[in-house]
């Protein structure tokens, strides 16, 4: 991992095991909560590894908070700048493209502000969220194809696309130039189907 690489799983791994503390669970009971094995919490919580965003997403609603919560201290202010440069980095392909978390609200009704970009014939596959999520993109470079539930979807620049998040789906670049992207992804709820399953205990 590069020194931001390192930096940001050192982060992420405190806000998980703070997060999980805070909860008094154990490791086993968090990862068998998120379907993670001990040993990636483990690592996770080491900051030892880079985890993937399902990974990241899995854990942030076994712990009822939203995936932000999990890449950035708490904000102390109503309004939080963050400049050019500086989000999370939560994706990196192969080929150089990623995925970049630059905004978020608090849980419960998470909504998140991703910058993406895409190498020439470059692909990411995202595993479905938690029910009701919603994902809204707009092609700022080049020209994308969104893949979800089966239909493929050609956009051009400026070409915006609305969509249910809750099932598979994915992101391609199948041109020779690179691509870029803005998504916006609404998670409600984060949290509360977890506490009410846990009231009805």
């Amino acid at each position: 991992m590069d020194t931001e690489t390192e930096q940001l799983a050192r982060v992420i791994g405190a806000r998980v095991r703070q997060e999980r503390k805070g909860r008094d669970l154990t490791l086993d009971e968090l990862a068998a909560a998120a379907g993670v094995s001990r040993r990636m919490l483990v690592s996770v919580e080491q900051g030892a590894v880079n985890p993937s965003v399902g990974t990241l997403l899995r854990l942030s609603d076994a712990l009822g908070v939203g995936l932000p919560a999990l890449v950035e201290p708490p904000a102390q202010r109503a309004a939080k700048l963050v400049r050019a440069g500086t989000g999370a980095a939560l994706w990196s392909g192969d080929l150089g493209g990623r995925g970049v978390l630059v905004a978020a609200t608090a849980a419960p009704d998470v909504v998140e502000l991703w910058d993406w970009t895409l190498a020439p014939h470059e692909r990411h596959e995202s595993e479905a969220h938690s029910d009701g999520t919603r994902e809204l993109l707009q092609v700022q470079e080049g020209a994308i194809v969104v893949e979800v539930d089966g239909a493929t979807h050609e956009l051009q620049r400026g070409d915006a696309l609305s969509f249910s998040g809750d099932t598979a789906h994915a992101y391609a670049n199948p041109n020779p130039a690179g691509a870029r992207f803005s998504l916006t992804v609404f998670e409600p709820g984060v949290g509360t189907r977890r506490q009410a399953e846990g009231s009805r205990g």
